[in-house]
């Protein structure tokens, strides 16, 4: 499978990053299978740090990972939610995983969880709110162990 990663440079040896922000599963590289949302990242990267935005492509297979300690998401559920508010509160303390795979939590999706952590919205009625939005998946990488799995194909100026 192909997977993209959009930044403001080419990444041809993807190392782990630590979360210096609240981010949706944590600290890690950031990938989704969606090439549109990869462009849109590039372009918000760039604009901030400068530099031409670029998508990264990888090649992925995902039949070689089963030593490794995955955790899926299959949609977003009260699982997904609470995985997603703890890390973006940089409060998670579980398990480590290898690879996290599951929805992105997209602006529109900030603005719901937002509004659960302020009490607006219970928990049924956030997840109801997202079941209707149309999430992209992302991968994170979240060792470097794993990330030696993806293969850098090219890349390509946006």
């Amino acid at each position: 499978m192909e997977l993209y990663h959009g930044s403001n440079q080419t990444v041809e040896n993807p190392k782990f990053l630590t979360a210096t922000h609240p981010m949706d599963f944590g600290g890690g590289f950031y990938t989704t299978i969606n090439y549109r949302q990869a462009e849109a990242f590039a372009y918000r990267i760039a604009k901030l740090r400068g530099h031409t935005p670029v998508v990264n492509i990888y090649e992925f297979d995902e039949t070689n990972i089963s030593n490794y300690k995955i955790l899926k998401f299959d949609e977003p559920n009260a699982k997904w939610l609470n995985f997603v508010i703890s890390n973006r509160k940089m409060e998670y303390k579980d398990e480590n995983y290898e690879l996290v795979i599951g929805p992105v939590a997209n602006d529109d999706v900030y603005e719901t969880i937002t509004a659960l952590e302020n009490g607006i919205y219970d928990e049924q009625e956030a997840l109801k709110r997202l079941k209707i939005k149309k999430l992209f998946n992302q991968y994170v990488f979240k060792t470097q162990e794993i990330m030696n799995e993806l293969i850098f194909k090219e890349y390509r100026n946006v």
